[in-house]
């Protein structure tokens, strides 16, 4: 009951401050980020703009968040980062808070938003055409070229987010993109964020949310021919992380 309460009273809250500032931080630092990826460097552009973004907007919201596991970084390394998705919110917990240049594997229509499109593109991040595989793996080949020096690559390898909280099936490019450019694997727990902002609603409301980095996955032992065991080991090992979680 209290909870209900709380919830009408943050509605006015919501659309007069946290979805106008929105609107606003995303217009104002996605046309800085533009500016500082053209005139210096994407990384500089990410390092600043994408961080300020995230943690203003968490901090108006207000989403306070935890992190456990940032040890298992070496920021001079190169990952596949992979992640479970459970909200749009899971955006800004990585953006803000995981603490290493990464570039987003985002869909296609993403590139169409103001502002925010054309700074990701900017940055560097990665559009794919779902529909059309031969131009998702294409698109997917000459982001190679950018996992260097310690620059990551991030996936959600469910495609989308979760309604249920628990994890969907895994798609296999994050994967087998971890086998081309033989780099380790870092897989990420992100927890709470969908009693922030659920799934497919503006059901937003504050709350805390927790991100868990675990040791990196050496691929070096598998191969073509057992794929389908290294998903099932990333996969396991994020699954144990939301189940560990203590609220």
């Amino acid at each position: 009951m209290m909870r209900d309460f709380l919830h009408i009273l943050y509605q006015p809250y919501k659309w007069l401050v946290v979805i106008p500032f929105l609107l606003l931080s995303t217009i104002f630092l996605g046309a800085l980020a533009i500016v500082i990826a053209t005139t210096v460097s994407p990384k500089l552009a990410s390092a600043t703009c994408g961080v300020w973004w995230s943690r203003l907007n968490g901090f108006i919201t207000p989403m306070l968040v935890s992190v456990r596991g940032r040890r298992h970084i070496d920021k001079k390394q190169s990952y596949v980062i992979i992640s479970n998705h459970l909200s749009h919110y899971d955006i800004f917990v990585l953006y803000g808070w995981l603490g290493i240049d990464f570039k987003w594997v985002m869909k296609k229509e993403l590139r169409n938003i103001p502002a925010l499109g054309a700074a990701c593109e900017k940055l560097g991040h990665i559009y794919i055409d779902r529909s059309d595989r031969e131009t998702a793996i294409a698109s997917l080949r000459e982001a190679k070229k950018k996992i260097v020096n310690g620059t990551s690559i991030l996936f959600f390898p469910e495609g989308t987010r979760s309604t249920s909280g628990k994890m969907g099936p895994f798609k296999k490019g994050a994967f087998v993109m971890a086998l081309d450019l033989g780099i380790p694997i870092l897989p990420i727990t992100i927890l709470h964020t969908e009693k922030i902002l659920p799934s497919r609603t503006m059901d937003l409301f504050p709350g805390r949310a927790s991100m868990v980095v675990h040791e990196p996955i050496d691929v070096s032992g598998y191969g073509a021919e057992s794929l389908g065991e290294l998903m099932t080991a990333v996969r396991e090992v994020i699954q144990a992380g939301l189940e560990s979680d203590t609220p």
